[in-house]
């Protein structure tokens, strides 16, 4: 696999802090031309470097009031297989994972009060076969919210 270079994390690094930025921009701050930026933007989703890009969306706004993390048991590990499409169908789950520790899977769900929790946990996740247990976590402020840095020289 093709390796990325200063360049390339100078460009993921502002593009990180700003999706929209037009190319000009980003060419005009790496001082390179617009060609090469779309190019080096091409390569890197191409290698999987970029999995995506899009709008944050602010789940307050649109009614979501309470942010959750959930810790799922389930009955055998390998059944997480077999519950993933179950918890995709609940379009509150925003994550999933699979995990080490005292949880089979851990995920992030966002409800509009306790009383829509209560519901999704009741009526939804804790009927899924294989789920023998939970632990509700409900986040009360975000104070991080960011990307994974990234480190180059500047000596490019």
């Amino acid at each position: 696999m093709d390796k990325i270079d200063n360049l390339d994390k100078k460009i993921l690094e502002i593009i990180m802090k700003n999706a929209r930025i037009p190319s000009k921009d980003v060419a005009l701050e790496c001082g390179v031309s617009r060609a090469a930026i779309h190019q080096r933007i091409q390569r890197m989703i191409d290698m999987k470097v970029i999995t995506g890009s899009g709008y944050h969306v602010n789940p307050k706004i649109l009614g979501y009031a309470t942010c959750t993390y959930i810790g799922i048991k389930l009955e055998r590990g390998s059944m997480y297989r077999d519950v993933v499409p179950e918890l995709e169908k609940i379009k509150e789950i925003v994550e999933c994972h699979f995990t080490t520790g005292p949880y089979t899977m851990l995920i992030k769900l966002y409800a509009h009060d306790n009383e829509h929790l209560m519901e999704l946990l009741n009526d939804k996740i804790q009927h899924i076969p294989g789920v023998t247990a939970t632990e509700t976590l409900i986040s009360l402020d975000q104070s991080i919210s960011r990307e994974i840095p990234i480190y180059h020289d500047d000596k490019q």
